[in-house]
């Protein structure tokens, strides 16, 4: 691999960077690729308690590379970059996109796919396909209005607008707001606060959420009921742990 999507372990901690700031990290196929090794890695990696997903210089990415599509890029396969947020989504641990600047259109695409989007002072968000009369093919309708109900996700789509922080965190597409000057300890205590608990609980748990999303409650509980996973190997050490205290 080059150096297109940065990687770092940091005690439990996955460090992605996107990392073409000269491009303010402008998504191509070749990134996209990287980024779908370094999924693939992590989903066995068992040091691995936490990824989070953020974006070298100015911003988190300007989105899709215009100039690929213009060119034509070639992918793998129909669907492939769709696919390959799906797998990131699928991850057995949370995922963060942390995002600061520009989050535009295929970067938001990206962010969704995520577990959680924390966002700094300075992010922007925008869904600027219907700007380019294109339409989005990896995730948007289906993940946006998931997020910010679907009359606000209209807005956002039809109007190509952009929305800074504090509006996203108001309408749920962002889960909290750091300063600039903090942002990457204030990324990085959020992280540990879900390391600190059971990765098996966490796996489980976004296995439940994921099978039962929309579903209707009585079908939901049921499935709750007959196909959670129980009890963790380390529920007796947790709880030992916490009775000594």
């Amino acid at each position: 691999m080059s150096d297109l999507v940065l990687r770092i372990n940091d005690n439990g901690i996955c460090w992605l960077t996107l990392n073409r700031p000269d491009k303010l990290n402008s998504l191509t196929v070749a990134m996209f690729r990287e980024l779908r090794e370094h999924i693939i890695d992590l989903k066995s990696d068992d040091s691995i308690g936490v990824v989070i997903l953020r974006g070298a210089g100015k911003c988190f990415s300007a989105g899709h590379d215009l100039g690929d599509i213009a060119e034509g890029e070639k992918v793998p396969s129909r669907g492939w970059h769709s696919e390959t947020l799906r797998l990131m989504e699928k991850l057995p641990k949370p995922v963060i996109a942390a995002v600061h600047g520009h989050c535009y259109t295929g970067a938001l695409e990206v962010a969704l796919a995520a577990d959680f989007i924390l966002a700094s002072q300075s992010a922007k968000f925008a869904d600027t396909h219907a700007k380019w009369a294109l339409t989005p093919i990896w995730g948007m309708s289906q993940r946006l209005p998931r997020r910010v109900g679907i009359a606000t996700a209209k807005r956002l789509m039809f109007t190509a607008e952009t929305v800074r922080a504090d509006e996203a965190l108001r309408i749920g597409l962002c889960e909290a707001v750091y300063p600039d000057e903090s942002f990457e300890t204030d990324l990085e205590a959020f992280a540990r606060q879900i390391l600190a608990n059971s990765p098996f609980s966490h796996a489980a748990n976004k296995r439940l959420l994921e099978a039962t999303d929309m579903d209707a409650l009585d079908a939901g509980l049921q499935w709750e009921i007959m196909e959670n996973e129980g009890v963790g190997p380390d529920m007796q050490d947790r709880i030992a742990a916490f009775m000594k205290k």
